[in-house]
């Protein structure tokens, strides 16, 4: 198999996924913007080739790189970076190349909110009210028919990136003022953002699944740049599993991982936020692989190259993320933590780059079979010491 890898370098954790294919058998083409002695060792092991444009936003240069790599080593089988950010990229060059994988047919479904609504809808899924309003009258009628707050997003956009919460009609003007486009504006959900996070083979069946909840939404989290913890559940609840069942089959997921986001509400109903058709962000597929003692990385090449996922898992532990961020000052110090709740965390390391803005500058991995055990980490983590001591 020839895959070409988009950004192998990043982020660190994914450099994983060409380890694993290259052990699987598979060339693995790295393309990249990053100079080649920059990348880590055990990377240009895994990478077959490495092919340095200048700009991976730089379309030609992507093209004429697919052209070598065609020219060389034969038809390209697979592509991908598995980051939210190039899935455009991805379906154009696959379309050109006429790799296997989502093609630019399908891309608006899974990249435009907007769109998302309307597979949501025809699958009988709950979503919240919302527009793509056409002009400030519209958006003053949805408005006085939903009431405030509102929230306004890009109908493209990446994590919570620009989205707004409007608490009043005074807000609503000065968002209108800054005559934003291609924006969409819902209805505002109180709820727990819950998810299901998994991986489809070749036919579209699922092969693994579990499930994460959010201490408070991500909007929240990137406006307010504050702490964010995440957790993983041992027991998924059945009408997740069922709503998550009927999202992966109705954006028809395949060969791929999948991170849909609910709302839970406060009266135990869901309501769909949106799809996202890669792995969890930052370390989740690491929270995956220490909550079930698998190894997701390998089964990823593992189904992209034989069609088959073989671990059998049970989910016997609880993992969370907590991040802590550095411009806080927190009540334990780092040496504190690991000699409290050590036993707890099988690993810590910096967040780099784009991730830091949603996720922190530091995240620790925390594991347990007791929820409890897990909260009490994150809070000991997490205390931080009052501005006004």
């Amino acid at each position: 198999m020839n895959f070409v890898f988009l950004s192998p370098h990043y982020p660190p954790n994914y450099i994983n996924f060409s380890l694993q294919l290259k052990r699987m058998g598979a060339n693995v083409l790295g393309l990249a913007d990053e100079a080649y002695e920059n990348l880590p060792k055990e990377l240009n092991w895994a990478l077959t080739e490495y092919y340095r444009v200048d700009s991976l936003s730089n379309y030609d240069q992507l093209l004429r790189a697919l052209g070598y790599f065609t020219h060389r080593y034969g038809k390209i089988d697979r592509l991908d970076s598995l980051n939210e950010f190039w899935l455009e990229t991805e379906a154009q060059l696959r379309t050109d190349f006429n790799i296997q994988g989502i093609k630019t047919t399908d891309i608006m479904k899974i990249k435009r909110k907007s769109e998302m609504k309307k597979v949501f809808k025809r699958a009988g899924i709950p979503v919240a009210a919302g527009i793509k309003p056409k002009n400030r009258d519209e958006t003053r009628e949805f408005a006085s028919a939903v009431g405030y707050p509102l929230v306004a997003k890009p109908d493209i956009g990446v994590g919570a990136n620009a989205t707004y919460k409007i608490h009043n009609e005074t807000e609503l003007d000065v968002f209108l003022e800054k005559k934003l486009q291609d924006y969409i504006i819902e209805e505002f959900v109180e709820g727990a953002i819950c998810t299901f996070d998994g991986l489809t083979d070749r036919e579209g069946n699922i092969v693994f699944y579990t499930s994460h909840i959010y201490q408070r939404g991500i909007m929240e989290t990137v406006n307010d740049r504050s702490d964010v913890y995440y957790y993983s559940l041992r027991e998924i609840p059945t009408d997740l599993e069922l709503a998550g069942r009927k999202t992966a089959k109705a954006f028809d997921v395949r060969e791929r991982f999948f991170h849909f986001e609910f709302f839970r509400k406060p009266n135990d109903s869901l309501i769909a936020l949106e799809v996202n058709i890669r792995p969890p962000g930052g370390l989740t597929t690491d929270m995956m692989n220490f909550a079930n003692d698998i190894d997701v990385y390998r089964e990823w090449a593992n189904l992209l190259i034989n069609n088959r996922f073989d671990p059998i898992y049970s989910r016997p532990y609880h993992c969370c993320y907590a991040c802590r961020r550095y411009r806080f000052n927190y009540v334990h110090t780092h040496e504190d933590v690991m000699a409290h709740y050590g036993h707890l965390i099988p690993t810590h390391q910096p967040i780099l780059g784009a991730w830091s803005v949603a996720l922190g500058d530091h995240g620790y991995l925390i594991r347990s079979p007791e929820l409890d055990e897990i909260l009490e980490a994150t809070a000991y983590i997490q205390k931080k010491i009052p501005e006004d001591a």
